[in-house]
């Protein structure tokens, strides 16, 4: 697909994004329990291919139950069948992790002003696909993963210009907070 095609079809599904995907996921959350470490943890042996540039700002970081690992372990899973590497997965978590803390969320009703829905609050409207498919773990992050690999160098670009690229959000600088939990997340997933 040509740049000007792709940045075309990015935009306005990220137009659709703007207008309050982030209300249903914040509102969903306000009670969540995000922590801020001023300094980021170390990440492993693989930490040069998790985060090359190392992580922008504070970081956040939640507890996760069984539902929102078992999410990480299908967002790992879709990442080695799309054949991409361990910082698309990384690229992939946090972005899941800002969108709907890693809970597959559907229609939030009141909370939620569009019809953002799933892992990545992905539209049907904006052609993400169906509820059903969007609600899909591997659905949707092969659908996040397809619209990572028509940026051109995002292996190489901070993770929230990569993930903001995709998802075309009205906070831009939010995906940088959850870089070193989704790198410490798939380092300790990658290979199980």
């Amino acid at each position: 697909m040509n740049t000007i095609l792709r940045k075309s079809v990015l935009g306005i599904a990220g137009l659709a994004f703007t207008g309050g995907v982030f209300a249903g996921p914040v509102a969903a959350h306000a009670a969540d329990t995000t922590t801020h470490a001023a300094k980021p943890v170390t990440v492993s042996v693989q930490g040069d291919k998790l985060i090359p540039h190392g992580v922008q700002g504070e970081q956040s970081r939640i507890d996760l139950d069984a539902e929102q690992t078992a999410n990480v372990k299908a967002i790992i899973a879709a990442t080695k069948k799309a054949g991409m590497d361990e910082r698309a997965a990384v690229v992939s978590i946090a972005t899941a992790l800002q969108e709907s803390k890693l809970e597959n969320l559907g229609h939030l009703g009141d909370r939620n002003d569009h019809d953002s829905q799933g892992l990545f609050q992905q539209r049907p409207s904006s052609g993400w696909g169906t509820v059903e498919q969007i609600t899909d773990p591997e659905y949707s992050t092969t659908a996040f993963l397809k619209g990572l690999k028509q940026v051109d160098g995002w292996q190489d670009m901070p993770l929230t210009k990569a993930a903001q690229t995709v998802q075309v959000s009205a906070y831009p600088d939010h995906y940088a907070q959850w870089e070193q939990q989704a790198a410490d997340l798939v380092a300790e997933h990658w290979n199980k």
